[in-house]
C-alpha cells in the first residue's frame, strides 16, 4: 500500500479510539506495516492499538517507544510456539485485573494506583476485596438483556420487561414508601439474627419473612452470608421488605470476551487469551488421545489406596493419560508430630509404584494440597507442599509439579480451574435458607459459584482468604472446566458452557475417580 494512504488509515484508526500518534511514531508504524497485505491490515492495526492500550499511558499522545513495544508484542503473539500447549498456573502467579467503571474495561494492576499484593494485607485490601467482587457482578448484570434499556422501544410492552438496578443509597434517601425495586447487594448479618443488604453506597436492614414463607421466591442456589444477590421488594420505614431473591445472571466466557477482547485474565505465558489461537485449537482437536485423570483425598498412608493406585496405573499403562491430578488430603490422619516424616515416606512409596510402569512414568503428575495437609493453616490461596517434603519424589518422578490450591490449568485453548476444599457442606451450613430439593444440591452449588464469580462466596470467618490475593479465587470469565474436589458425593454438572465436576473422595466413594477428554469435552466416571 502507498505510504501516504497507509499513514491516513493509521491516523484515522487511532483517532477512532481517542488516541493521537506523534510524527515519529506514525513514521515507524508506516514502515513496520508496509509489507502487510490489504486483507490483513485492519486486523493488524486493531491488534496494535489493543497492545498500545494495554500499556500505562500518561496521555492520549502516543510516543514511538510505546508503538515499538506494541508491534513487538503483536509479532510475538503471532509466533506462538508449542510451549503454550500445557501450563500449570499457581494462584500467586495469576495476573490481577481491576475493573475501571469510567473506562468500562479491566486494567492490569500496573496501570492502577493499587499496591503490589502482599500476604499481610492492609485494611484497604479487605475493603477492596468486597468492592471488586461487587463491581464485577454489577458490570455483568448491567449488560444482561433484562437490565439493558432499549435504545429505541419498538413496542410499548418491550420497555416493561426491562428492570432497573437501584443502589441502597437511593432507598435510604426516601422518606416515603418505594415500591417494587431491585437492588444488587451482599447479604450480611451485622446484628444477631438480623440480615442486612450492603453495597458500596450503604447498608439497609432486610425483612425476609415474606420471601422465606414462600419457597418459590428463592430462585435456585445456595444463599449464604457474604454472597451477592438481586433482591426484589419494597422499601418502607428504613427496612427493605424482600419479596424474592435471585442471583446475578451468569455470562458465558464468549460473551465476556466479546466485550473485553483477548485480554488474558486466566494467566500463563501467552500475552493474549489462548481462546484466540487457531493453532492451539487445531492441536486440541487433533490430539484425541489427550486424557486427564482427577482423584481427590489420595490417602497415601493407606495400603488399600496404594493398592488401588497400583491397579489404576496397571490399567492405564498401555494408553497412559496426559496428566494425573492428585488432590489432597494426602494423609488419612493429618495431625501429629510425625505427619511430615510420614508424608515423605508415603510419597516415596507412590514414586516407587509409578517407576514400575515406564509408560506411566512419562505422564505428568500434578499435586494440589488439601485443607489438612502440612501448610500455613486454612487460609486461601494455599501454597504448595513444602519442597523438603517433595524433594525426593520430584527426583524420582521428574514430570511432577506440586502447585497451589486453587490452581489453574491451560491446555491448548481450554481453561481449567482446580480447587480442593470441602465447600458443599460449608455452604449448606451457612445458608440463609436451605433449598427444598436435597437431591439437587450439586446444581444449586454450581449455579451459586458461577453466579458469584468466586470460589468461596462465604464470610471470611468461615472461609479465610488472604485479602490482597482474593482475585486468585475469581471464576470470571467462566472457565471451560471447574474441578471442585470435595468429599461430597461425585457429580458432573454443566452450567453456562462450563463443565463442573467433583471426583469425590477416592477412599470414601468406592475408589471412584473422573476422566476428562479435552478433544470432545466429555467426562467419564471410573
Amino acid at each position: 500500500m502507498e505510504p501516504e494512504r497507509l499513514r491516513r488509515r493509521l491516523g484515522s484508526a487511532f483517532r477512532l479510539r481517542g488516541l493521537l500518534l506523534r510524527a515519529d511514531a506514525l513514521k515507524y508504524l508506516t514502515e513496520a506495516l508496509q509489507s502487510v497485505s490489504e486483507v490483513e491490515l485492519d486486523n493488524v492495526i486493531e491488534n496494535v492499538i489493543d497492545a498500545v492500550e494495554k500499556q500505562p499511558l500518561s496521555s492520549n499522545m502516543i510516543e514511538q517507544s510505546t508503538v515499538e513495544a506494541a508491534v513487538q508484542e503483536c509479532s510475538q503473539a503471532s509466533d506462538e510456539t508449542i510451549e503454550n500447549v500445557f501450563n500449570i498456573i499457581g494462584a500467586f502467579d495469576i495476573p490481577r485485573y481491576i475493573y475501571n467503571s469510567e473506562r468500562k474495561k479491566f486494567l492490569p494492576l500496573s496501570m492502577t494506583n493499587f499496591p503490589v499484593p502482599n500476604l499481610f494485607g492492609t485494611a484497604r485490601d479487605k475493603a477492596e476485596l468486597f468492592r471488586e467482587r461487587y463491581s464485577i457482578l454489577q458490570q455483568r448484570t448491567h449488560r444482561h438483556e433484562l437490565f439493558t434499556p432499549s435504545a429505541v422501544v419498538a413496542h410499548p410492552d418491550d420497555s416493561r420487561s426491562k428492570f432497573q438496578l437501584k443502589t441502597i443509597e437511593t432507598l435510604l434517601g426516601n422518606t416515603t414508601k418505594v415500591g417494587e425495586v431491585i437492588v444488587l447487594g451482599m447479604i450480611t448479618q451485622l446484628k444477631e439474627g438480623k440480615f442486612f443488604l450492603e453495597d458500596p453506597t450503604g447498608v439497609v436492614q432486610l425483612d425476609l419473612s415474606k420471601a422465606i414463607s414462600f419457597f418459590y421466591d428463592f430462585h435456585s442456589g445456595l444463599y449464604t452470608e457474604s454472597c451477592f444477590v438481586l433482591a426484589e421488594g419494597w422499601y418502607e420505614d428504613e427496612v427493605f421488605h424482600v419479596n424474592a431473591f435471585g442471583f446475578p445472571p451468569t455470562e458465558p466466557s464468549a460473551t465476556t470476551r466479546g466485550f473485553y477482547g483477548n485480554v488474558n485474565f486466566f494467566g500463563g505465558p501467552s500475552s493474549a487469551s489462548v481462546k484466540a489461537s487457531a493453532k492451539l485449537k487445531q492441536l486440541e482437536d487433533e490430539n484425541e488421545d489427550a486424557m486427564f485423570v482427577f482423584l481427590s483425598d489420595v490417602w497415601l498412608d493407606q495400603a488399600e489406596v496404594l493398592e488401588k493406585l497400583h491397579t489404576m496405573f496397571s490399567g492405564y499403562s498401555s494408553a497412559p493419560p496426559t496428566c494425573f491430578f492428585f488432590c489432597g488430603n494426602f494423609s488419612s490422619a493429618p495431625y501429629g508430630k510425625n505427619q511430615i516424616q510420614s508424608l515423605k515416606g508415603s510419597l516415596k512409596a507412590l514414586a516407587d509404584i509409578i517407576c514400575e510402569y515406564p509408560s506411566i512414568h512419562k505422564s505428568r503428575f500434578v499435586f494440589v494440597p488439601g485443607p489438612e495437609d502440612p501448610g500455613p493453616g486454612s487460609i486461601l490461596p494455599r501454597p504448595p507442599l513444602a519442597e523438603n517434603i517433595t524433594e525426593e519424589f520430584r527426583q524420582l518422578v521428574p514430570f511432577s509439579v506440586f502447585t497451589t490450591n486453587p490452581c489453574r490449568i491451560q491446555y491448548c485453548t481450554q481453561e481449567i480451574i482446580i480447587f480442593r476444599e470441602d465447600l458443599v457442606n460449608k455452604m449448606c451450613r451457612n445458608c440463609v435458607r436451605f433449598p427444598n430439593s436435597n437431591m439437587d444440591i450439586p446444581n444449586h452449588f454450581v449455579k451459586t459459584i458461577l453466579s458469584q464469580g468466586h470460589l468461596t462466596p462465604l464470610p471470611l470467618y468461615v472461609s479465610p482468604v488472604y485479602w490482597a490475593y482474593d482475585y486468585a479465587l475469581r471464576v470470571y470469565p467462566v472457565p471451560d472446566m471447574l474441578v471442585i474436589a470435595d468429599k461430597y458425593d461425585p457429580f458432573t454438572v454443566t452450567n453456562t458452557d462450563c463443565l463442573c465436576i467433583n471426583p469425590g473422595s477416592f477412599p470414601r466413594s468406592g475408589f471412584s475417580f473422573k476422566v476428562f477428554y479435552p478433544s470432545n469435552k466429555t467426562v467419564e466416571d471410573r
